[in-house]
Parts: structure tokens; sequence; C-alpha cells
């Protein structure tokens, strides 16, 4: 809906109705609440939904896929159980799609490929590449494409094919190119805010209840760092403390 914004007017809401609620999320802040008790995306949709509809009691806003605190873009939510379920069951089945821009450490050779790995669960809540499938590992797929390669960097457009934890900081940090600011698997230096340089950017679903396939995207947010990509580059805050002050929640 055109107009629409999430608190601040620099804080999108790309898509509302009455069983969807796709939000953008900062950087830097939970997509869910976590035993710290900070603030989360969800925790702030419920809030947004309990004030925009008036509506009065507990709120629901279903959970139905995550993104990593230090990755900003685009997340969906659902606004009933029944929708919920049907959505889940889209990513669970493979029907739902997900794209992220990434900038990669070096320089990739190939222009495109897929990357096929298990994972586990390391320690302090990491995933590592193992070598076979064990009884606690899990496939997880990913496709790609190189946009751009300067300065010993690599933008890649990356099609996820199933939602391991970390799966892509991983599996590209596992090949040696590790995502930009990304300290935890290898990326030589952090980015000003702690971010890394992941964006999810497109996700593709189909309607809860009418079935019409949807499409939501983000554009990049500011300080996005690629040079050569303004045009998509709008006033969006890349980091959650950008907004966190301004809020007063």
């Amino acid at each position: 809906m055109n107009g629409d914004y999430f608190f601040d007017k620099s804080w999108p809401v790309f898509y509302r109705d009455n069983h969807l609620l796709v939000l953008y999320k900062p950087a830097g802040l939970l997509a869910q609440s976590d035993e710290t008790a900070e603030p989360s995306l969800l925790d702030l949709g419920k809030l947004w939904v309990k004030n925009v509809y008036n509506k009065p009691g507990r709120v629901f806003l279903g959970l139905v896929h995550r993104l990593d605190r230090p990755v900003a873009g685009v997340m969906l939510f659902c606004r009933t159980s029944k929708a919920a379920s049907r959505i889940s069951e889209q990513f669970r089945a493979g029907k739902a799609e997900k794209y992220y821009f990434a900038v990669l450490e070096g320089e990739l050779k190939e222009k495109s490929g897929s990357l096929v790995n298990y994972l586990e669960r390391g320690e302090r809540r990491s995933s590592q590449v193992v070598l076979e499938k064990t009884p606690s590992a899990r496939e997880a797929r990913l496709s790609f494409a190189v946009l751009d390669c300067k300065g010993g960097r690599t933008l890649v457009r990356v099609k996820l094919e199933t939602g391991r934890k970390h799966q892509i900081r991983v599996q590209f940090a596992h090949i040696g190119h590790p995502v930009a600011g990304d300290l935890r698997y290898g990326a030589p230096a952090a980015l000003a805010q702690k971010q890394i340089a992941l964006f999810a950017k497109e996700l593709l679903v189909d309607h809860p209840v009418g079935g019409e396939r949807l499409r939501f995207e983000s554009p990049l947010p500011s300080g996005w760092p690629w040079q050569g990509r303004e045009e998509e580059t709008s006033a969006l805050p890349w980091d959650w403390r950008e907004l966190e002050g301004k809020l007063g929640i």
C-alpha cells in the first residue's frame, strides 16, 4: 500500500492485508526475541498491528521464516493462524522463493553455479560444513549468479533453496569467500556498524487465501557497500540503531 510506513517514515511496510504483513528488517534487530529480551521485529510488528487496527487484547502475528540478526531485508509475517500454516507449508515444500544479494570477499571464478553441502550446528551457535551426512547434518542447497567483481570482492545474487541456519554465510565461507563483514565466518574486517553484506532482496509466495503469486522486493539500504548500484539504493536505514533512538518504544 502506497504511503505505508512502520513507526518511522523511513521504515516501509511493503504489503499488508487481512492475512499478511510484509516488513523491512534492519540489520542488528532480532527477527524474534531471545533470552536477551531485546526488541524484535516480531514484537514490534504485534505492537504496530495493535495500534493501527485498534486491536484489543493480544495480537496474533505468525513468524514463518527468519533472518539472522546482522542481515537486513524483506520479512513476511502472517496475521492469522490459517495463513501461517499455509505459508509455512510453502516454505517446507520449497514453493516459496528467496533471493539475496551478497558482497563476498575475493573474486569468484565461476559466473554462476550451485553449492550443495551438509551442515551441522557447531559451537557458539554457529554452523559448519561436514564432509559426509551424519544423523545431525542437514543438506543445504543454493544457487548463485555473479553480478559484478571489483576491488577484490564479488557481488552475487543468491537463490536460497533450503533454509538452514547461517546457510549462505557458511557455504560461501567454506569455498573461501566469506560475506563481507562476517567476522564469525572468516571475513577479514568488520563493516562500520557490524552489519554483514547479506541482504534479503526478494521473496515470492502464493497468497494463502487467494492463491495468486505475490512478489515482495526491497531496495538496497543506504550505505550498501557496492558502488555502481546507486540507482537501487534508497533512504532505507541499514542498521537498527539508526531507527531505535527515534522511536521511543
